[in-house]
């Protein structure tokens, strides 16, 4: 029931293109959850929830990601739309659907930023986010192999994806995204190779 709730209200408050996108990225992340030892369900109802806060006004997604992280959250996410609307789906989560599970809920609020320790479904929604089958930009094709073979590695992909692009665009990028890409940089060096950062 929770899924169809779900599913009728994306439908209803996104644009078909928006709508679109999240039934993708559903679909990626339950898939994604089945190659990786994660809960198909679980995965899917984060890929459904993870933008029903990015069409909203900058002042709503405020109003709701203040109700579940208070001031916690840094000035740069609360006055950027692209960074906060993960942090308001939280409170969208839990008070139009009942959404307690702190897990999934994580995902959402960390599917545009990363965190500096991400768990095994942070991972894999944040993944689905590039990889689902509307995306269309340069290397896309090249993330959607590495996400069939290693799941940190493609979002270690997914991070350095975003990066190019912000840096080519002039755009500003917040700082805690490199934070966390370095963290799990450092993570995959440590437990893959037995090393930390290597110098050419």
């Amino acid at each position: 029931m929770q899924k169809e709730q779900i599913l009728h209200y994306v439908k209803t408050h996104l644009t078909t293109a928006r709508y679109q996108h999240v039934v993708g990225v559903a679909a990626a992340a339950k898939q994604l959850a089945i190659q990786y030892g994660g809960d198909p369900e679980q995965a899917e109802i984060a890929g459904l929830l993870h933008d029903v806060a990015k069409q909203l006004p900058l002042e709503q997604m405020q109003s709701l990601a203040q109700r579940s992280f208070g001031d916690t959250l840094d000035t740069e996410i609360m006055v950027n739309g692209n960074l906060l609307h993960g942090y308001a789906a939280v409170t969208m989560a839990r008070e139009l659907f009942g959404v307690t599970d702190a897990t999934l809920l994580a995902s959402l609020a960390h599917h545009t930023t990363g965190a500096p320790v991400m768990n095994t479904l942070e991972k894999i929604v944040f993944l689905a986010d590039y990889i689902e089958v509307h995306r269309t930009f340069p290397g896309v094709e090249t993330l959607r192999a590495l996400a069939k073979q290693d799941l940190d590695r493609a979002v270690l992909a997914g991070y350095d994806s975003t990066l190019y692009h912000l840096l080519e665009e002039k755009q500003p990028i917040y700082v805690g995204t490199i934070v966390n890409r370095n963290a799990l940089l450092a993570m995959i060096m440590k437990n893959k190779e037995g090393k930390g950062y290597e110098t050419r």
